[in-house]
């Protein structure tokens, strides 16, 4: 499973970005369940992660939108950020991408939602 997650910075130890469509970088992580098994959840780790620069942060409008279809190009299941505008939470549905909100240090964060802890925007 690949989750892209809305970062301040390049380093999976930096903070989720509040904000989607014009947070500085992505953190793409591919999640997989350790050889064994085939349950998911908690047996499930951080494969690797990779960060991509956002550049659609300059746009006058229309930022949210051309982030989600970067997400799309990405092949990305789930969003992790902060906070996402209606019309790219439209578009990532479009995809059928899951959004969830979360907070704090990158790696933090991507372990809450390996344990299901984290609230899925609808």
């Amino acid at each position: 499973m690949k989750i892209a997650i809305s970062s301040t910075s390049e380093d999976i130890n930096s903070n989720v970005s509040e904000f989607f469509g014009r947070c500085p970088y992505f953190i793409i992580a591919e999640v997989s369940a350790k050889s064994g098994s085939a349950s998911g959840g908690k047996n499930q780790k951080i494969e690797k992660a990779k960060a991509i620069k956002n550049e659609n942060t300059d746009q006058s409008s229309g930022a949210g939108i051309s982030t989600a279809q970067l997400m799309a190009e990405e092949n990305v299941n789930a969003v992790i950020t902060g906070n996402v505008g209606p019309r790219a939470l439209d578009v990532l549905k479009q995809f059928n991408i899951e959004i969830y909100s979360g907070n704090g240090i990158i790696k933090e964060v991507l372990q809450e939602f390996i344990n299901g802890k984290l609230k899925k925007l609808q």
